[in-house]
């Protein structure tokens, strides 16, 4: 089903996502703040706050907020496969979905794993729904493969976690040598402060994703109260 793009040209997703922030709006799958309603809110704060665009998982959920902000939204959907670790939109009957809601950019995988649908037939099922298409890659290998394939955006929001232990720090590194060689840069994942922000932009990210930071509270309290049982006990003052 093809539809109307909101910013039916990529000149014009420039004017409305470049330098600017993305908040993805995904609370912790059943927590308390995991609700179409709360989320639609989520997305409209941000908007108030300045975003430029929402990423949105769900396409129920992403209908939801398409029917509150005028921003673009990045649409995904989520597995847990029995048979590949691809978790990011790895089905055309989701693309078209997304697509269906509202989503003017569609996000899938495009590591280099076992998939049960081939990377160019997402990218083409996002093309003939009208939407622009998202790379979200691991590595420099997957990025410049995605990007010559003809994906728009190429986000690093699956470096550090496709094996191993997950890092830390944002992958400052993989978006600098992607900034080099691709003109649409997402800088995404373990970005949790402005300060990681200020230095995905030098960098050379496009657009900066932030999530967690944001949205996921339950997690950002964690932070907190992880920094209150590490800090030095001090004396009550004396009465």
């Amino acid at each position: 089903m093809t539809r109307r793009r909101a910013f039916d040209t990529l000149a014009a997703l420039d004017r409305q996502m470049a330098a600017r922030l993305v908040v993805s709006c995904q609370p912790i799958d059943d927590g308390p703040l995991d609700r179409h309603d709360i989320v639609a809110r989520f997305a409209m704060a941000a908007v108030v706050g300045g975003a430029g665009a929402i990423r949105i998982e769900g396409a129920e959920r992403l209908a939801a907020v398409r029917s509150q902000v005028n921003v673009p939204i990045i649409g995904i959907v989520k597995y847990d496969l029995d048979d590949s670790p691809v978790r990011i939109t790895p089905f055309i009957a989701d693309v078209d979905a997304l697509i269906a809601a509202g989503a003017d950019i569609v996000a899938v995988d495009a590591t280099a794993r076992p998939r049960p649908v081939a990377l160019a037939d997402l990218l083409a099922a996002i093309r003939a729904g009208g939407a622009w298409a998202m790379a979200d890659c691991s590595c420099e290998e997957d990025a410049l493969a995605a990007h010559a394939l003809g994906f728009d955006i190429i986000g690093t929001t699956l470096s550090g976690y496709t094996g191993g232990a997950v890092p830390d720090a944002a992958d400052f590194d993989l978006i600098a040598a992607l900034a080099a060689q691709v003109p649409r840069v997402m800088a995404e994942g373990r970005i949790h402060t402005p300060a990681d922000v200020v230095l995905a932009r030098a960098a050379g990210a496009w657009a900066v994703t932030v999530g967690t930071a944001i949205t996921r509270t339950e997690l950002v309290t964690q932070w907190f109260a992880a920094a209150m049982t590490a800090a030095p006990a001090h004396a009550s003052p004396a009465r």
